[in-house]
């Protein structure tokens, strides 16, 4: 049985997530922010019904909460949410756009979120709490591990493995075979051909390390 969902978060990523439950004709019952001058306001149509404590007031078998918060380069913020309703009890939902292709073996952790028209082929592995944003395409035997953001229009080609809470930036490329580390962040429009340790940011064409 589907349950109902609520969405962490009010921002631009929340508002597509939104979208993606609407075409999938998920019952949404509020947005939960921890700005109480939007409490009883509505987002693209959703009521903000409270802050986080408010899912307090649901059973954690009787709904779903949905990660809404994104990120732009930092994935800590949006790890942090999903490990604190985790430890309340709480099931993320996994949301697979309708204009999303997504092989039958590709392996999925929970809270995924695979927006419109991203493609992801076979043998892939995405790990929980992972969002794999629109119009990206991840290819054959891909490992990603959890809380990655794969940004707008990212291409990975086969078998690149990407290590937890690493953000990698819109429209970046990564070529075959590549390892990226845990943390690590890769600047829009990169082009990585080489391997990338942990916890650095690298930018360019080809993609360098870089000074924080």
């Amino acid at each position: 049985m589907t349950v109902p969902v609520i969405i962490i978060g009010a921002g631009g990523h929340a508002r597509v997530l939104i979208s993606s439950l609407k075409a999938l004709r998920r019952e949404i019952i509020g947005i939960l922010h921890p700005d109480v001058m939007l409490i009883g306001q509505a987002i693209v149509g959703i009521p903000v019904i409270g802050n986080d404590d408010k899912v307090l007031e649901y059973s954690p078998d009787s709904v779903e909460v949905v990660n809404g918060i994104g990120s732009i380069s930092s994935t800590k913020k949006r790890q942090e949410i999903y490990m604190k309703f985790k430890k309340d009890g709480y099931s993320f939902a996994t949301i697979v756009h309708p204009a999303a292709t997504v092989m039958d073996d590709v392996k999925l952790g929970e809270g995924v979120q695979i927006m419109a028209g991203a493609i992801v082929q076979t043998g892939c592995v995405i790990g929980d709490n992972a969002i794999i944003n629109t119009g990206a395409i991840v290819d054959h035997d891909c490992i990603i591990g959890g809380h990655v953001h794969i940004a707008p229009g990212v291409v990975l080609s086969g078998d690149v493995h990407i290590g937890e809470s690493a953000h990698v930036g819109t429209s970046a490329t990564v070529i075959q075979g590549i390892h990226i580390g845990q943390a690590t962040v890769v600047g829009a429009g990169s082009v990585v051909v080489d391997n990338i340790p942990a916890g650095i940011k690298v930018v360019g064409v080809p993609a360098r390390e870089i000074e924080e």
